[in-house]
């Protein structure tokens, strides 16, 4: 069994992963517990129960959190004639069509969000095998094939994050940085949390959230009271 280091001793002085923590003390236990020395991006890990198989029980989707995620995200949007300009003026990274795709099947993945009119699609469609595997594909669901080119790239600018649940019925998503003030990081996690209770599937039976666990990226996973995760009403 492999020995634990200082700083994962004192970590798991600071977190009882045998708890069920609210919110308030999740965030300040994570931030006592953080030793790197870069600004850790912190997760929310959803276990739901959901059987990914059948399609009416796939999330997936994307959302603008309040407080973006301390992530600066460069855009390509594959676009032509007025829609091109009107990319370039929102503040997309890269814009264009053909020679674009060519790079990308060249290997270039300088980017982290794609977006597409709709008739580009033809072009964009021939780097499925590409840029599936890569979560990169452009899709309605999410926002990222729409003729409204600048409210895609300012709300993508914003903060916006997508997700979808895995082969386990899985979602992770980063809700900010450590360095963020505790008011912020709840507050991304609250409007996440009540975002995936919304989006629960018709078809699900029974106990939807299974487990809800937070953590930064060199952190133990904090385990939530799910119960406990709206924000408290003002007396």
């Amino acid at each position: 069994m492999a020995k634990l280091t200082k700083k994962q001793k004192a970590a798991a002085a600071i977190v009882d992963s045998h708890k069920l923590y609210d919110l308030d003390e999740a965030v300040s236990a994570m931030k006592q517990a953080a030793a790197a020395k870069f600004d850790e991006t912190v997760e929310l890990a959803f276990h739901l129960n959901v059987n990914p198989k059948y399609a009416e029980q796939q999330l997936r989707g994307a959302i603008v959190l309040p407080h973006g995620t301390g992530k600066s995200k460069k855009v390509l949007v594959f676009a032509k004639d007025a829609k091109e300009k009107e990319a370039l003026d929102a503040g997309a990274d890269y814009v264009g069509g053909q020679e674009l795709a060519e790079k990308i099947q060249g290997g270039w993945f300088d980017f982290d969000v794609v977006v597409a009119t709709p008739d580009m699609m033809g072009v964009v469609g021939r780097l499925g095998r590409i840029l599936g595997p890569k979560g990169l594909m452009p899709n309605p669901k999410v926002g990222t094939v729409t003729m409204d080119v600048t409210k895609a790239i300012q709300e993508i600018k914003a903060g916006k994050v997508q997700y979808r649940t895995d082969k386990a019925g899985n979602v992770q998503v980063i809700i900010g940085k450590i360095s963020f003030d505790d008011a912020k990081l709840k507050e991304n996690a609250r409007v996440m949390f009540d975002h995936i209770v919304k989006a629960r599937p018709s078809t699900v039976k029974g106990t939807y959230i299974k487990s809800v666990t937070v953590c930064s990226t060199m952190g133990r996973g904090i385990h939530l009271d799910p119960s406990k995760m709206t924000a408290p009403k003002a007396e």
